[in-house]
């Protein structure tokens, strides 16, 4: 394998020199959904790396052939325990350098107890003057957080 680049303007990928074969590094795809409940926003803090300790909303990866919206509700049943309904997409964030792009939604809880799955140290509904926003976890949790509360008419810190 070597580094060859495919078209203009496009990265390098490893490729077989003998075979021709590309081996494409394509982003992973995350999801999460922000969740109003009890006058708050359901938040997490982590219990496992990467960012172990920081807060965040329910996210996690989707799975081969998984519609993002399933994704999202899959994934915030397992880690805050609360079965939901995605309502509207809030936005899709990707930064350079980085491997990941994440898709949010905003979720309506129509089940379950809220309490923390085997990725979350704690749960809770937390009001918007009180987001912990210098503790948390992903650069995409902050920018959806602060486009969910915009549309709400609602100013956070930048």
């Amino acid at each position: 394998m070597e580094p060859r680049r495919q078209a203009p303007g496009e990265p390098e990928f490893p490729t077989c020199t003998r075979c021709g074969f590309i081996l494409f590094l394509n982003p992973d795809l995350s999801v999460g959904a922000i969740v109003p409940l009890e006058g708050g926003i359901v938040l997490l803090r982590r219990a496992i790396q990467p960012c172990l300790g920081l807060w965040t909303f329910p996210m996690g990866y989707a799975n081969r052939g998984e519609r993002t919206e399933r994704a999202a509700e899959r994934e915030t049943f397992e880690e805050v325990g609360l079965e939901t309904r995605v309502r509207e997409l809030i936005g899709v964030y990707s930064y350079e350098g980085r491997p990941v792009a994440v898709v949010v939604y905003e979720a309506e809880a129509i089940g379950g107890t809220l309490a923390p799955g085997a990725e979350a140290i704690e749960v809770r509904s937390v009001r918007p003057e009180s987001i912990p926003w210098e503790e948390l976890a992903f650069p995409s949790a902050r920018d959806a957080l602060r486009d969910y509360l915009r549309r709400r008419g609602w100013v956070p810190p930048d």
